[in-house]
């Protein structure tokens, strides 16, 4: 028995019915929300955009997107002694030419929890080699901080938080016998391009996947 208030009775206990759609997930006739698919890009892009938060703030667990479930897994703890600097996550809807998401590190006051979303506003591009393939980065604000929300250009920034952000990039991979390479950081400009160029690859994607 379940009642409007999306209870059921299961003996003498009240428990929370089961969404709908999980249900029919483990049933089968669907498959459950994917943030890299379901989440909207949002409508401001590609200046102003969703992005589903990876890791957090201050971790050196690195945690990454499970491409074939949609959840958040860890990939292994640093072998640095590095923390991330900024929360770090990607852009929904996109792809680069890595197969991947297009990943964006978030300016803001607070860590915020792994798996959640916020808004995020570009302010540059952080061009980056891994192991000889190009790996870039957006460099963005949480679009609704109060403290980070009025940037709109890396040039805001203080040359220290810029260098605080490369040495990152280039350190954190050193222990792993990893080469990673930071080329000269973007403007806004060309942050926009790159978002856009991973938006028209996701859009192809979709279009060959209907096809077949």
């Amino acid at each position: 028995m379940s009642d409007e208030s999306g209870t059921a009775e299961i003996g003498n206990r009240s428990v929370p019915r089961l969404n709908e759609r999980i249900l029919s997930s483990m049933s089968r006739r669907s498959v459950a929300a994917h943030p890299w698919h379901d989440l909207e890009i949002g409508p401001g892009a590609p200046t102003v955009f969703n992005v589903v938060v990876e890791i957090t703030k201050g971790s050196k667990v690195k945690y990454e997107l499970d491409k074939k479930t949609g959840l958040i897994k860890v990939d292994r703890v640093l072998y640095s002694s590095v923390v991330y600097p900024h929360n770090y996550g990607f852009i929904p809807r996109t792809l680069c030419e890595d197969s991947d998401p297009m990943d964006v590190l978030v300016l803001m006051q607070e860590p915020v929890i792994s798996g959640c979303f916020l808004r995020a506003r570009a302010i540059g591009l952080m061009p980056l080699i891994d192991q000889g393939e190009r790996d870039d980065k957006i460099i963005a604000v949480c679009a609704d901080d109060p403290e980070y929300r009025h940037y709109n250009d890396l040039k805001e920034l203080s040359p220290h938080r810029l260098a605080e952000i490369r040495r990152f990039f280039e350190d954190y991979k050193k222990n792993e016998n990893k080469e990673v390479a930071v080329n000269d950081f973007l403007p806004a400009e060309a942050a926009f391009q790159a978002i856009q160029y991973s938006m028209d690859l996701y859009a192809q994607y979709v279009l060959e996947t209907l096809r077949r």
